[in-house]
């Protein structure tokens, strides 16, 4: 049986053009090859799997070749290659400083690989900063590690800096695609883009999925084993689902859903494919955007289809409502019921066309079509219209007056008029501004009318000015007070027993330690003055009402301060305390 050699070896590249996706780090290693023009240390950084290894053999290998070389020659003896993970003590890199003194056998240089270099320790880094500084002529160091952020900034500032990318969807599927013809396997080009995409920017991963799909499915590489075999949700899925969606087949949307848990996938997995897939959709609806699909052909064709069933309005919402699912699922306690209910979401969205304001209630002209209503035009459409019943008119009203009587509202869009035929008892007035009868607005202006109204009653009619003393006013403060509390209203009843009425002339005087209190009072004066003034039987009665924050503080003491009063009234209290040894 022959030895089986993995892609990802069986492939690594042995040549700076082999290389996948980082055609701008070769280049500029080649540049500085053949112009002598490279730095004696190098730090390769970047995702797994992306070359770093391989350009730092292929670099050791061209720079100590000068050209007569037969293809296969190495130079093992002038490469070292260490794993910074395992020998990260400063005792391996005095080795190594040891080792870097001694001149080349065979080439030019000696090139120490150190792979995993974010892995060395403290100590280590430093006792690698003279030799990396000031190396000999003869060697170049060539530093490998996936974490830049966790070397020193000492040691950044000591080499050349190369910042390796992922490897896009397509060229790992292309460099996919010429293994499969090396290898003659027939592979359709949505399996090699999936392979590509679980890969994630990694061509060694790409190349480790590839043998394991190859394994299971043999010469013949389709997208339905691929999909089976990563278990991974393909196109498809998300297809028949958006399908379902736009003909809000909510019954067959969850049926689906169900299928796919039954075949193993996560929930949150589906949610947030399917928040992808709508964004695909989206960029589609663009010509300026479609680039930024990364599907295969065949697959490119069905988004367009699907892309124009959908308008932006819907996939916007879409995505939105599929995003905060993939939210909210880790902290769900139930997160079937919260995909489900975000799928039935989904196929709730209903767009006409047009953005629907919900503040804003229209009332279609048809509906009032049924009712056989005759319009009537207004000459300003943009004037607010309010209708309100005269208390004389309603007096003067009759049933019997309706019963032949139409009301029509017609509203249409644009430059829409409203119409409105009233019936004869109802006033019509047109006004630029209105207040809502629930408003605060309309509250206040109540109030102030019922004031302008109690004004001019007096300025109109002798109303009786009988004299009384504060003893009287005091004796109905004390029955106003327990009418409130009869009617159990405490608060009010409490508030007006804080302080005493005091009168000068025929006003009443009072004083509240907090601003709330007075408001309170204030809010409820004219019919506490109705009850005194007739009680009193003088009707030139009035408030004045103070508030003096330094009451409020006798109404709170602390503990201290309760103790110090008992002790003026009762010094024995003190010598209890002490002999107990009592706390406040």
């Amino acid at each position: 049986m022959e030895h089986f050699v993995v892609s990802a070896r069986k492939y690594r590249p042995q040549t700076f053009t082999d290389v996948v996706g980082q055609q701008a780090i070769t280049n500029t290693l080649l540049n500085a090859i053949e112009n002598n023009h490279l730095a004696q240390a190098l730090l390769f950084t970047g995702p797994r799997g992306v070359g770093k290894t391989t350009c730092a053999r292929i670099l050791a290998k061209m720079i100590n070749s000068e050209g007569n070389e037969t293809g296969d020659e190495d130079f093992a003896f002038n490469i070292f290659e260490l794993d910074a993970a395992s020998n990260n003590s400063v005792d391996d890199i005095r080795n190594l400083t040891d080792q870097v003194r001694i001149p080349p056998q065979i080439g030019k240089y000696k090139v120490y690989i150190i792979d995993e270099v974010h892995m060395l320790s403290q100590a280590a880094f430093n006792a690698f900063l003279k030799t990396l500084e000031e190396p000999p002529k003869h060697c170049i160091f060539i530093l490998a590690t996936t974490e830049k952020h966790k070397i020193i900034p000492t040691i950044l500032s000591r080499c050349q800096i190369f910042d390796f990318k992922r490897i896009t969807v397509k060229d790992a599927k292309e460099y996919l695609k010429y293994i499969a013809e090396e290898q003659g396997i027939q592979a359709e080009d949505d399996a090699l883009h999936i392979i590509a995409q679980k890969a994630d920017g990694a061509m060694r991963d790409a190349l480790s999925i590839f043998d394991r799909v190859v394994s299971f499915s043999g010469k013949n590489l389709t997208r339905q084993a691929v999909t089976e075999n990563l278990n991974v949700l393909d196109y498809e899925t998300y297809f028949k689902s958006t399908d379902l969606i736009l003909e809000n087949k909510i019954p067959e949307l969850l049926i689906q859903f169900n299928s796919i848990l039954a075949k193993g996938f996560d929930g949150h997995h589906y949610i947030a494919g399917l928040a992808s897939h709508f964004r695909d959709l989206l960029v589609c609806q663009n010509n300026e955007t479609i680039e930024l699909l990364e599907v295969g052909d065949e697959t490119k064709e069905k988004y367009l289809v699907q892309s124009k069933l959908a308008s932006q309005a819907f996939l916007l919402k879409g995505i939105e409502l599929a995003n905060d699912c993939d939210l909210k699922y880790k902290n769900s306690k139930n997160q079937r019921l919260l995909v489900e209910l975000c799928l039935m979401q989904l196929a709730s969205i209903n767009f006409d066309g047009e953005k629907k304001n919900s503040k804003n209630f229209i009332i279609p002209a048809s509906y009032f079509k049924k009712i056989g209503v005759k319009p009537i035009t207004v000459s300003n459409p943009e004037e607010k219209i309010e209708l309100h019943n005269s208390p004389e008119k309603e007096a003067s009203s009759d049933d019997n007056t309706y019963e032949n009587e139409e009301e029509k509202l017609e509203i249409a869009s644009n430059n829409e008029t409203a119409v409105l035929e009233k019936r004869p008892k109802i006033s019509l007035d047109v006004k630029k501004k209105t207040t809502s009868g629930l408003s605060l607005s309309s509250i206040k202006a109540k109030k102030e009318h019922q004031i302008k109204q109690m004004e001019v009653v007096l300025d109109e009619e002798e109303l009786p000015k009988d004299p009384f003393t504060e003893e009287e006013l005091i004796k109905v403060w004390k029955q106003y007070v327990s009418i409130l509390e009869n009617k159990g209203q405490f608060n009010l009843a409490s508030i007006l027993s804080i302080d005493t009425p005091k009168v000068i002339d025929t006003v009443i005087n009072l004083e509240f330690p907090n601003a709330t209190n007075k408001v309170e009072v204030e809010r409820q004066q004219y019919d506490i003055l109705a009850f005194i003034r007739k009680e009193l039987n003088n009707f030139d009665i009035s408030f004045s009402i103070t508030v003096n924050e330094v009451m409020e503080k006798q109404y709170a003491y602390t503990a201290k301060e309760k103790f110090e009063k008992l002790k003026e009234k009762n010094p024995a209290i003190a010598v209890l305390k002490k002999t107990f040894g009592l706390d406040i």
